[in-house]
């Protein structure tokens, strides 16, 4: 199986927990549980767990990249876990890695203020609603990206608090940014 294959993407969704502090730390929330996007998603609680316990056993970690470009690490991801209100992750981009000093510059700018979290749906059922609850998902990345969703959803840079937007929002703008250059 190739990188690609059976990868879907999420943006995140950014509130006040997400900040970038000294430059290059990240830290905040990559995923929220219970929140619907706008292609019907839920992801549940625990839906992390069994990817997460899998990865420490194997002494490997959730890759930090740029743009979800596999040959593109920027930095890594210290701590990942999930706890009652979705998957915290903190991580540090790392300052020998050109891509990463220019991603830290481009935070800094207000270039870049949008992350994303890359995985592989291993379970998930629909509810009467037509939601698909993803109970089950194996993480594989957290990426820094140029686009968010919505410029309220947005990294933080040294301590700025960041507005609160849902993953519903967040899709639809995605959507209609991705119909636009469709059109282009």
């Amino acid at each position: 199986m190739t990188f690609e294959e059976g990868l879907e993407r999420k943006f995140c969704r950014f509130d006040e927990d997400l900040s970038v502090k000294d430059g290059a730390v990240i830290e905040g929330y990559a995923s929220l549980f219970g929140d619907q996007d706008r292609g019907g998603d839920v992801v549940e609680q625990g839906a992390y767990s069994a990817s997460l316990a899998r990865l420490k056993a194997e002494d490997r970690q959730v890759k930090m990249l740029w743009q979800h470009d596999p040959s593109q690490p920027i930095g890594v991801w210290d701590e990942v876990r999930e706890d009652g209100k979705g998957l915290y992750v903190k991580g540090r981009l790392l300052e020998g890695v050109a891509r990463a000093r220019e991603a830290v510059e481009l935070i800094a700018a207000g270039a870049i203020d949008g992350l994303s979290i890359g995985y592989r749906t291993v379970k998930a059922v629909k509810d009467k609603e037509g939601r698909r609850l993803l109970q089950e998902l194996e993480l594989w990345e957290v990426s820094l990206v140029t686009f968010p969703m919505l410029p309220s959803a947005r990294v933080g840079a040294k301590g700025e608090t960041l507005e609160a937007t849902t993953l519903r929002e967040l899709a639809q703008a995605f959507e209609d940014a991705r119909q636009e250059m469709a059109q282009m």
